[in-house]
C-alpha cells in the first residue's frame, strides 16, 4: 500500500467551498429535472483523468453517472441502475472502462493480506482487479445481461477510453474491439 504522506498533505476543503460559492453565483441549472433527459446511465471508473461529461459530450441533466474503482458492475452499481431504470426512466446503459487503470496494477491477494496485517481483518469485498480492460468491459456487460434487476438490456454498450488520446473503443461481448460509427451531433 502507499506510504503515509499526511505530513505533506494540505486539505482541499476550504478552497473547494470557495470555488463552490463562485459557482453558485452563476448557477443556471435550478430547473433541471431528476430524470435524465437522454434516458441514459453511464457506469465508469473513478479515475480522476476521466471527465465523463466531456468525454461523452454530455451536459448536466442528460445522464446518470455511476462511478467506482474500475467501473466494475458490483451489487451497489446494480442497485443504482435498477433505481435509475425503474424509478427514473433510463433505458440505456453505457459502460466506460479505460486504459492504464489503477486496478490493473494491484495484486489483490497482496492488498487483502496487507489490510489483514494492518487492521486484523480482511475486507469482505473484492477489488476485482484485472489485466485487460477490454475483457473487463465484456465481463461487466455480461453481469448486466445476467441480473434480473436490469430491465432494458437491449441498449447496453461497452467501451474502453484511451487515456493517452481521449478516444473511446467499442467492446463487444467477445471482449474484442468493435467498430462503432459515430452519429453526427447536431
Amino acid at each position: 500500500m502507499t506510504s503515509d504522506t499526511s505530513s505533506r498533505f494540505t486539505a482541499n476543503v476550504a478552497e473547494l467551498v470557495g470555488r463552490n460559492r463562485r459557482y453558485a453565483e452563476r448557477f443556471v441549472d435550478a430547473d433541471l429535472q431528476v430524470r435524465p433527459t437522454r434516458q441514459l446511465a453511464v457506469v465508469t471508473c473513478m479515475d480522476s483523468r476521466i471527465d465523463t461529461f466531456a468525454v461523452l459530450g454530455l451536459g448536466n441533466g442528460e445522464a446518470h453517472i455511476i462511478r467506482n474503482a474500475g467501473g466494475i458492475i458490483t451489487d451497489d452499481v446494480i442497485r443504482s441502475l435498477c433505481l435509475s431504470q425503474r424509478f427514473l426512466g433510463t433505458r440505456e446503459i453505457v459502460l466506460v472502462h479505460h486504459t492504464d487503470c489503477g486496478l490493473q496494477k494491484v495484486d489483490e491477494a497482496e492488498f487483502r493480506d496487507e489490510l489483514a496485517a494492518e487492521l486484523g481483518v480482511k475486507p469482505w469485498w473484492s477489488l476485482e482487479t484485472f489485466t485487460d480492460p477490454y475483457e473487463d468491459v465484456r465481463q461487466s456487460m455480461q453481469r448486466l445481461f445476467m441480473t434480473p434487476f436490469i430491465r432494458h438490456k437491449d441498449h447496453i454498450s461497452g467501451f474502453v477510453y484511451d487515456v493517452t488520446d481521449g478516444l473511446l473503443h467499442a467492446v463487444g461481448l467477445d471482449g474484442r474491439r468493435n467498430a462503432v460509427d459515430p452519429v453526427p451531433s447536431g
